[in-house]
């Protein structure tokens, strides 16, 4: 029995297909297309979905949808009658994408298969947004019975939920509606810090350390009422989100030292500040809402899902100070994560079948997307005449690719299936050496081409985790932050007062300081041999070499593309930007053997 799950038409649009309730394909439109967060109807998922899970043209027993577009409407139509002329003028802009596409969600959806050559199914479902989240959290996760909190902007109605799962059943016991949304309140700084909403707050959340809370009794005083359950009210008379415009208003640049920085322009200490202020104020709110939720539901374990999920600092700050004794964050929490969790939902929750708990998770490394064969990437390279050594023996080449790395070089990985989520585990990922003092800086202007004042994230063999950071929990999924041990390190961890970014950068005191943060921290994955063999493989061999067990860790992409889907974007993206190598499967590729690259280059879109 076969269920597509499908999220899509406002951002990261996604398609995820079960096979008898097992987890057999998850993917994001984004990388079929090349548009970063794309919310288009998902077709190219959906496909790749049918084909890889092999599903019959009549095979569908169901198809779930993550979210119900009728109450969506009646929120936007209510909310933008509300904000008065403003939101008038909203509605004739947002008229034309809902009555000629959101309201006719299973139009698009029977469309879309039909235009595929598969048949509809009987059974088509609409779930709750949050209902969405908290599945895609609860049933993949490792614990028979938990609390659950689904933190995001807004779906339907709802901005935040509480819930309990236990077994094949989930019950959303509380939540909070809009506008009262952390979510929001999040993008509404930033906006102010001059990036982009729905794809900008990681930035904020990594520029958050340069800074100082100074702002933060600000935000507690005027914008934002929380109880002591973690409940709140925010104070629309500081934000102009109701009438779909904009973020905030003049009143909130009155009360945080001017209007919102414009993109591309310097980031000051304002920003810092603001980011920091921000982020301690959304740890505290969820650490409240946390306690609130161990006291309602009695359970020990949490599972998290919602776009706010993705703040790792704020996960950290929940496994140390909170209530619970395990933590489990869908790797996919936004909507992407959703169409699997409006499948998953379907499954149990509908259709009534079973659950089986599996050790570590059901999620597979996260490693559900696409992959290609060795075979078929080097019949394509001979194609091309781009010269490649080959390396089919996996020791000789995990040896051969850490020496290279031991060396300095920068090396493209591609290996196995693309992964769901946000972040690249290993599989989509541009790979170095930790250890040295300017691979951060080089890294971030010379191959990401993004801010200097972005981290990076640690793969650290799983086994040697707690030799190079405070951290006593596996991190497979990039998740949680950690400090940095203090013996691998200097004593950093509150910003200079008065130094630039670059000069608190250069400040950076660690054995491994492309991955150590201004504050002494790091995001961590903890790379185990069951979930990723072939990448602790490599980190083994980088072990055996150097005595590090870490490597640098980013997506393999540029900034404003999303992460590389085939071998052809992996080798645009080498050849475009300052790599030095890349292996694609058992094939790798120096940049210095390459034919002069005559294509285009990535289309970068400021994000």
């Amino acid at each position: 029995m076969f269920v597509l799950g499908i999220s899509g038409l406002y951002h990261d649009s996604a398609a995820a297909v079960l096979r008898d309730g097992e987890i057999v394909a998850a993917a994001q439109e984004e990388r079929f297309t090349r548009r970063k967060h794309d919310p288009r109807f998902p077709i190219s998922a959906i496909q790749w979905c049918l084909e890889e899970a092999q599903v019959p043209v009549d095979g569908l027993s169901s198809i779930a949808y993550y979210d119900k577009p009728l109450s969506t409407f009646s929120r936007v139509l209510r909310t933008y009658a509300a904000a008065g002329p403003a939101g008038l003028r909203s509605i004739h802009a947002a008229m034309s994408e809902w009555l000629n596409r959101k309201l006719w969600t299973p139009y698009e959806i029977e469309k879309a298969l039909r235009q595929l050559g598969y048949e509809l199914p009987e059974t088509l479902l609409f779930s709750d947004h949050h209902l969405s989240h908290a599945a895609a959290a609860f049933y993949p996760s490792p614990f028979e019975h938990a609390a659950i909190l689904t933190l995001d902007g807004v779906g339907e109605w709802a901005t935040s939920s509480l819930g309990r799962g236990s077994g094949k059943e989930i019950e959303l016991l509380e939540e909070l509606r809009f506008p009262n949304s952390l979510g929001l309140l999040y993008s509404a700084f930033t906006y102010q810090a001059g990036f982009k909403v729905n794809s900008g707050e990681y930035k904020l959340m990594g520029l958050a350390p340069y800074g100082q809370p100074r702002f933060a009794q600000a935000i507690s005083d005027h914008l934002i009422d929380v109880s002591a359950e973690g409940s709140f009210t925010l104070n629309m008379n500081y934000f102009d989100f109701l009438a779909g415009t904009k973020m905030t208003n003049h009143q909130f640049d009155v009360i945080f030292g001017g209007p919102p920085r414009q993109p591309e322009s310097e980031i000051t200490q304002r920003e810092c500040d603001l980011a920091r202020s921000i982020q301690v104020v959304l740890e505290d709110v969820v650490l409240k809402m946390a306690q609130h939720a161990a006291a309602v539901t009695g359970e020990k374990n949490l599972v998290l899902a919602g776009g706010v999920a993705l703040n790792c600092v704020a996960n950290a700050r929940l496994q140390a100070d909170g209530p619970f004794e395990e933590i489990w964050v869908q790797p996919a929490a936004g909507d992407a994560g959703s169409a699997l969790g409006a499948a998953l939902w379907a499954w149990h929750q509908i259709g009534g079948h079973s659950r089986s708990v599996k050790t570590g998770d059901a999620m597979a490394g996260a490693q559900l997307g696409p992959a290609f064969s060795s075979e078929a990437i080097s019949a394509e390279l001979e194609e091309h005449g781009r010269p490649f050594t080959r390396i089919e023996n996996a020791d000789k080449r995990a040896q051969h690719l850490a020496t290279l790395l031991a060396a300095g070089n920068v090396v493209g990985m591609f290996q196995g299936r693309m992964e769901f989520g946000p972040r690249a585990l290993g599989n989509r990922s541009i790979l170095a050496d930790p250890r040295s003092p300017t691979m951060q800086r080089v890294l971030n202007e010379k191959i990401k081409q993004r801010e200097s004042f972005r981290p990076f994230a640690p793969a650290v063999m799983a086994e040697h985790a707690d030799e190079w950071f405070e951290l006593d929990h596996e991190s497979p999924y990039m998740l949680f932050t950690a400090p940095v041990l203090e013996s691998r390190r200097g004593t950093q961890g509150e910003p200079i007062a008065g130094a630039s970014i670059f000069e608190q950068l250069n400040a950076i005191d660690s054995e491994i300081p492309a991955v150590t943060h201004v504050d002494g921290s790091a995001r961590v994955q903890t790379v185990d041999a069951t979930r990723f063999p072939a990448f602790h493989h490599l980190l083994s061999a980088f072990n055996d070499l150097t005595g590090c067990p870490i490597l640098i860790n980013t997506s393999f992409n540029v900034r404003g593309e999303p992460i590389v889907y085939t071998p052809e974007d992996a080798y645009r993206c080498f050849m475009t930007t300052d790599m030095d190598y890349l292996a694609l499967e058992d094939c790798i590729l120096d940049r210095t053997e390459q034919p002069e690259w005559t294509g285009a280059a990535v289309e970068l879109e400021l994000d």
